[in-house]
Formats: structure tokens, sequence, C-alpha cells
């Protein structure tokens, strides 16, 4: 039999203190109840009362337009941009200026609406806004500050007046742009019946509604105080308005998994035999101690997109290590509280009786292990497969930080958009600003650069926009004939940053150079953050499992379901498949910080599964099995709770893929799918495949490494040791009493 190293005081001081920790919160669970209502309340009365959003656009630092962007500031001041709206009127009769009335009319009842600042006037002779073929005019409504509602009122009146030029025969009136700060919606009908499908899997795994119950009623309180504490912090420091996302989406999620991993256990412990407080201390102990690996994988995960440097993104990944933390936090102290008070009724009613009753597994479960173990190759091959046809759409992967028009296809916002662009030049509404800093005579350095950008490729029109006061800074407006995501755009902002003008530098920036030089800073940062993230899995799992081959496997398995769950994203969100089912926009490009959140929140996913299914395979070899025979024993133990976990995931992640908001709907859809097809797939099938195909030599590991790795006890030896097993408590002796004895 294979021999570990026995200095193993660290993983002696995990299981116990966990055991510990388990057994005292059940113990005293009229207090940690309590306090943990108490923390529920104050932190939402902080976050009802106080709570701050920042700026909802998207910052990111450092790149060279963000650059230009201060500079342009310091040369020529802030200036805020009015919130503002277009009206975009055609005529198919003839020239719209046959129309003028009619469109004077209502550009006067637009500026009489409340919060209406100024309405311009595309029939101005000094200042046309008409297309060159007479047939399309432009006007701009500019707001004054509004909230939320106010802003939402201006908007609908503004449709309506539009609405009857719309109906008048022979023309057609859109509304361009958005006064709506876009918070999308994140607990809607469909999130709720993703939770409720999720509360049906745990009705059919435990067997019991009181387990069952809570399961579910421990996750929603870790998610209520995750997501209310971040709230709450707001007060104190404002926070962007899509922070509070992923705290909901993935705290609920892990705290229903986390829940049932050492609700299983506590189970299995009590059909064993087990008394209930024993039972709790081995839950909270062993499983509980792969909640806590797991859940630090994650949390570092997240914590790592502050290391990518880009705000935003740094925010959302605290937001959402902390709702994870909550909820690991949750699992090993309010959950055993639950347990205490439900002793054995946590089992179905047929076997809360019987005190030694151990655990079968169903037949597909025993089916499943066996088909894997006796064609290793053929699931190897069959799974991988699956993987990249899944993953394939992934080579035509489109990112942006923005996008034009908004991202409803259907909306008069976007029909306005594109009318425009036909009618103006595809870059009439997203111009370059280019600043060019002189030491000496700006307005010579400014006529040599509107000369030579006038001459580059692409660009239809140069306007000279202003001198700083000092007389060292200039402003050049540049209309390309490209779009603000067509690849000629990016290529002309690179030929005009590489312009050489005497005495002088150019800068490029506006919406359209910062959307372009962010999408490509986000995507140098994913490369950098799969790397970390391959990284730390490799050193996490080397610990845990004192082996090369099965960390290098789980990794490679983690990158295969990071493809399918990106490749089922592109395809129904940038393809447009599954229209009639997803309600969100499609047709556009996956928003830039997309796969790195993907990445980050799938990673620690995906090792949770590995943990909590190999750590059992591990376990069963450990103990002398060999290799095929402690895989079946691993997956008859495990198998079961990860497909429950993976299922009630997706349920939950689905409800949030049927948002109505696009940035919610592909985070969550990509989630759904990299899950299912890690747990399934890479965990059930990949993994023991390779498992079986390499035998004893998937768990070698040189000795010298052996003797400086840490020992992770996540499997609880230590445990089993009779100085380690918990004595029976007072509390429990009521629950452990045959009905007889009663």
């Amino acid at each position: 039999m294979k021999t570990y190293p026995k200095d193993s005081k660290g993983s002696v001081f995990m299981a116990s203190f966990l055991a510990r920790l388990g057994r005292f919160s059940a113990r005293h669970r009229w207090i940690v109840i309590p306090l943990w209502l108490a923390v529920l309340l104050t932190a939402g009365l902080i976050a009802l009362t106080g709570m701050k959003f920042g700026e909802g656009a998207f910052d990111v630092p450092g790149t060279n337009s963000s650059r230009t962007m201060e500079s342009m500031e310091d040369a020529f001041g802030t200036q805020e941009q009015a919130p503002s709206l277009q009206l975009v009127v055609e005529s198919s009769n003839g020239p719209v200026s046959d129309d003028a009335e009619e469109v004077r009319t209502a550009l006067q009842r637009l500026d009489s609406l409340p919060f209406v600042d100024e309405v311009s006037e595309p029939f101005n002779p000094t200042r046309p806004y008409i297309s060159a073929d007479q047939s399309t005019a432009v006007a701009t409504i500019t707001f004054a500050e509004m909230d939320e509602e106010q802003a939402e009122l201006a908007a609908t009146r503004v449709a309506d007046i539009a609405q009857g030029l719309d109906d008048k025969s022979g023309m057609s009136a859109e509304i361009g742009g958005s006064l709506s700060g876009g918070v999308p919606d994140i607990l809607g009908p469909s999130e709720i019946v993703g939770a409720a499908v999720a509360f049906l899997v745990l009705l059919i795994t435990f067997g019991s509604l009181v387990a069952a119950g809570a399961n579910m009623l421990g996750a929603l309180l870790g998610v209520g105080v995750g997501v209310l504490g971040v709230l709450a912090f707001s007060a104190f420091s404002p926070i962007g308005s899509v922070t509070p996302i992923l705290a909901v989406m993935l705290g609920l999620a892990v705290g229903i998994d986390y829940a049932l991993f050492i609700l299983s256990r506590f189970r299995s412990e009590l059909r064993s035999g087990t008394d209930t407080s024993t039972a709790i201390g081995r839950a909270t102990g062993t499983a509980g101690s792969s909640v806590v690996f797991a859940g630090a994988t994650v949390i570092i995960a997240l914590v790592g997109l502050t290391v990518v440097g880009i705000p935003f993104l740094g925010e959302m990944g605290l937001a959402a290590a902390f709702a994870v933390a909550v909820a690991v936090l949750m699992s090993l102290t309010l959950l055993p509280a639950f347990m205490g008070a439900m002793g054995r009724n946590a089992l179905p009613k047929k076997l809360r009786v019987r005190t030694n009753f151990p655990a079968t597994s169903p037949k597909w479960v025993t089916s499943w292990a066996d088909s894997v173990v006796r064609r290793p190759w053929v699931a190897v091959v069959v799974a991988t497969a699956a993987l990249l046809v899944v993953a394939a759409p992934v080579m035509s992967m489109q990112t942006s930080l923005i996008t034009p028009g908004g991202e409803d296809p259907e909306s008069s916002q976007r029909e306005a958009y594109d009318l425009i662009a036909d009618k103006f030049g595809d870059g009439a509404q997203d111009p370059l600003v280019v600043l060019v800093s002189a030491k000496n005579d700006v307005a010579a350095a400014m006529e040599d650069a509107n000369r030579e950008i006038g001459d580059l490729d692409g660009v239809a029109t140069v306007i000279p926009s202003g001198v700083s006061n000092n007389g060292r800074s200039g402003l050049l407006t540049v209309l390309a004939d490209s779009g603000a995501l067509d690849e000629e755009t990016k290529d002309l902002v690179q030929d005009i940053r590489g312009l050489d003008v005497d005495d002088a530098t150019l800068g490029v920036t506006g919406s359209t150079a910062i959307a372009l030089d962010s999408d490509e800073q986000l995507r140098n940062a994913l490369l950098t953050y799969i790397i970390l993230i391959v990284g730390l899995a490799l050193f996490l799992l080397i610990i845990l499992f004192r082996s090369l081959l099965v960390p290098l496997i789980a990794t490679l398995g983690f990158l295969l379901s990071l493809g399918a769950g990106l490749g089922a994203t592109i395809a129904v969100f940038q393809w447009g498949w599954l229209d009639g089912l997803i309600s969100a926009p499609q047709g556009n490009p996956l928003l830039s910080l997309l796969p790195i959140i993907v990445t980050g929140i799938l990673f620690g996913l995906a090792m949770d599964y590995e943990v909590f299914l190999v750590s059992r395979i591990h376990e069963a070899h450990r103990n002398g099995e060999d290799p095929v025979a402690a895989i079946r024993t691993g997956f008859a133990q495990s198998a079961p709770v990860v497909v429950a976990a993976a299922l009630i995931m997706t349920a939950v992640f689905s409800g949030f893929a049927l948002s109505h908001s696009s940035l919610v709907g592909s985070i969550a859809l990509a989630l759904a799918v990299g899950v299912i097809a890690d747990a399934l797939l890479v965990r059930m099938v990949l993994m023991p495949a390779m498992l079986t195909i390499l035998g004893k030599a998937a768990w070698w590991n040189p000795a010298w490494l052996n003797r400086i790795l840490p020992e992770i006890d996540v499997e609880g030896h230590n445990l089993k040791e009779p100085s380690l097993v918990p004595e029976p408590d007072k509390m429990q002796a009521t629950h452990d009493m045959s009905p007889v004895q009663k």
C-alpha cells in the first residue's frame, strides 16, 4: 500500500477546528441563528438608507486613449456631457424640407417638455443637419440633469411626439440615444423560476422537505447577507451599478451547492448510525474542509480580477468574492445550527428510526462508472470531441466594450443609429478626437496635422475644433468612413498615432478610441489571467492530491469547459441562435469583460467539482484500493451529489440566462453551459477515464516534493482517529432516541 507523509499538523488543525466549529454552532443554535438574522437586518438597514452608486460607465485606465483624454481635460477643462436624445426624421415623398413645418411643430412640442434645455434646428441654414440626399433631418434634444424616474418619463414623452410624426404618410421618425442608466434587472421572474427548479432538485436529492428547505433557506440568507453587505459598503464608498450582479448570481449558486455537500455528508453519517452531534462534527470537518478549499479557490480567482488593473472589473470580483466568503461561512455555522435543529429529521421518514442503514448508490451511478472504466479511451475521445464541437464558435468570437446604437437591434435607438450611418456616413456618430500638443506654434501644427490626417485612407472629414487657452494644444474632430467596431477604424486610430508632425505630438481619444483601446487591453488581460488561473490550479491541486498528472488533467479539462461555455454563448448571443427562447438582445459582439469574468468564476466552480469528486477517489486509493476499484468507490460516493450540485448551478444560472439584459444573460449562459460541461463531461467522464488509463502513475509525485508539500486533509482521515472523534452533545439526545425510548 502506498505511504504518505505523516506530518499533517496543519490538516489536523483544519479538520478538527471545523468539526468543533460545527458542533459549537449546533449546540448554540439559538444564538447563531438570531445572530445571522441580526447581521442580515443591519446590512439591509444600512443599504436601504445609504447605498450609493457611482457612474455606470466602464473605465479602463492606462490605455493610450485614456491618457490622451486626461491630457485633453488638463488643457481644455472637464466638460460634462449633458443627457440628450436625437429625433431622426426621414421622408419618402421627397426632400424632408417639404415637411419642415410639421417637423418644426414637433420640435416646439419637444422644447416645451419638462427638463428640456435645448432643441436644435436641423433646417437652420447656418448649422443644418440634413443628409446629402435631402431625405433625412436630425434634431438633438438636450436635457437638464434628471433622476431615473424623470428620465424614463421624459423618454416616453419624446417617443409619443415622434410617434405622431411617424403616423403621418410618407414620414418616419426614430429616437436615437438613451436617457437610461442601463442598470440591469437581476431578480426577475426567470431568476425565481431558476431558484424554484434548484429547490426541486434538492427535494429529489434529499427526499426530505426539511433538509431541502434548510439547504435553500441557508443559501438565501447567505446571498441576502452577501449582497446587502456589498450595498451597505456602497454607503461609505459608491460602487458601480453593475457591481452586485456577480454577487447575486454566484452567491446564490455556491450557497446552495456548499450547503448541499455538507448536508449530504451529514445525512451519510446519520445513515451509518452516527449520533447527531458526531455527524455534524464529521460533516463540517470533512465536507466543510472541501467547502473551505473550494470556496478559497473561487475567492482567489475573483480577487485575482484586481490584478488585471481594470477598476470596475476588480470591484465586481471583490463583491462576488465577499458573497462567496459569506456563503462559506454560512455553510460552516448557520447550516450546522440548522442540522442541530433537524437531527434525524434530515433523513426521509423511513430511515429516521433505523440507525445503521448504509447509503447505496443509484444504479445509474454504477452503470456510468462501469462504462467509463471499461472503455476509457472511448470515453476520452467522445467527451473531448463533444467539448471541442461546442467550443468551436470561440474561433469567431468578437468582443466590444460598447454596442453602437444600443444592444437591441429591433429598437428605435438602433434604427435611428443605422439611419444616420446610412445617410451621413458610418463614422458620423462616432468621431475620433485628435489632441495636437505643440511646444510653440500650435496653429501651424494643427494645419500640418489636418493635412496629413486628411490624406490617410478611411478619413471622411477633418474638422478643427478649438485651441486651448495657453495656445499649446488643439483639437481636431475626425470622421471616419468606417463604423466604430470596424477593423478599418482600429487601423485608422493606429495610423493617426503613427504620424510624424514637426514639433508636435498627436493623441487620439473619444468614445470610439477609448472603446477600441479598452477592448484590446481586456483581451490582453484575459491571456494574463488565464495563465494566472492555470498556474494557480496546478499549484493548489498538486498540494491537495500530491500528484502531478491529476492536476494537469484537471486544468486541461477546465480549459475545455471554458471553451464550451464561451462557445455556446457566442452561438446564442453573437450568432443569434435560440432567438425565440432568449429574451435579451442578440446579434452583437460579446461584452469585452465577459470572457475574463467567466474564466474566473468557472475556474472556481470547476475546482469545486474536482475536489468533491476526486478527493473521494483519492481517499479510496489511500485506503489501499487499486486504481480502478478506487474510481468505482469514489464515484459511487460522490457522483450523485456532484450531479445534483451541477443541476442546481445550471438551474440557477439558466434562470439568469433568460434575463432581458444581455450582460446578465450572456454571463449566466456561459456559466450554465460551462458548469454542466465541466461536471458531466470533464469531471465524470474525462477524469475517471484518464485515471483508469494512467493507473497508479496518476498518483505519482516526486519524493522530494512530497516532503515539502503541506498535507490538506479534505477526506477526514484525522477525524477517524479516536482522539479526534467528537463526543455526543447533550443537545442531540432527544433526536437520537428511538420512538420507544422517547
